[in-house]
């Protein structure tokens, strides 16, 4: 009984270190397996965040890229829009340039063909009968111009103060005008006057016949009708 006993001890103490010994070789050998599980999930953990993290750096570096290209178009554009504005100013002040040109060919081109000088009493600035009698003289010439325009230069003698002069002077040519335009029917727009007081006088001497020489209107008429004529391809 005693040896049956013993045998069962025995039998339960072999079992149990066997039992013992088989779960700790499973776990020796689960061990490294669980390790390397954790490993591969951790990887896969840092892998999906440096993939996140990645895809931010992406849309973030795309935004930007987006926002250079968008001001680059519009600095390209604003550099277009400049140039337009600098080639259309180039080519106006081309047009200017000459358009001016030919307007100082076209004024060059206008010569003097008739001049009369009228005569005025001591501070007077009406026309006297034979005043009248050269501008009628001279408004006849006109008739057969087509390009044609009218200067009269008023003066004065010596005597008087400048401002007073300067004013007469004006006056002067002032009643020229108004005889050729309202009488004669010569167009206004073809009229130029000026007042230049004292100043180019004919006769410099201090003596009557002098002043009366000075006291004057210079009427010239310039026109451009031979210089034209002379371009004409008709010619």
């Amino acid at each position: 009984m005693k040896e049956r006993i013993s045998l069962f001890v025995v039998l339960g103490l072999t079992l149990a270190t066997g039992g013992c010994a088989t779960k700790a070789y499973v776990d020796q050998q689960i061990q490294p397996i669980q390790t390397k599980v954790t490993e591969v999930t951790t990887t896969q953990q840092q892998q999906g965040a440096t993939l996140d993290q990645t895809r931010k750096d992406q849309a973030r570096d795309e935004t930007q890229l987006n926002a250079t290209t968008e001001k680059a178009n519009s600095a390209d554009a604003r550099s277009t829009d400049a140039l337009t504005t600098a080639t259309t100013a180039d080519k106006k002040s081309d047009a200017n340039t000459v358009s001016i040109a030919a307007l100082r060919d076209s004024i060059d081109n206008y010569k003097s063909v008739a001049q009369t000088v009228v005569l005025f009493g001591i501070n007077k600035d009406t026309l006297t009968a034979d005043a009248k009698k050269d501008l009628d003289q001279l408004a006849s010439q006109v008739g057969g111009l087509k390009h044609f325009y009218v200067a009269i230069e008023g003066f004065t003698d010596s005597t008087g103060g400048a401002a007073y002069n300067d004013a007469l002077s004006q006056r002067r040519a002032q009643s020229v005008m108004d005889y050729l335009v309202g009488v004669k029917n010569l167009p206004v727009y073809r009229v130029q006057i000026v007042g230049l007081g004292d100043t180019k006088p004919v006769d410099p001497a201090h003596t009557r016949a002098a002043r009366t020489k000075n006291r004057r209107v210079e009427v010239t008429i310039f026109s451009s009708d031979a210089a034209m004529a002379a371009t004409s391809p008709m010619q």
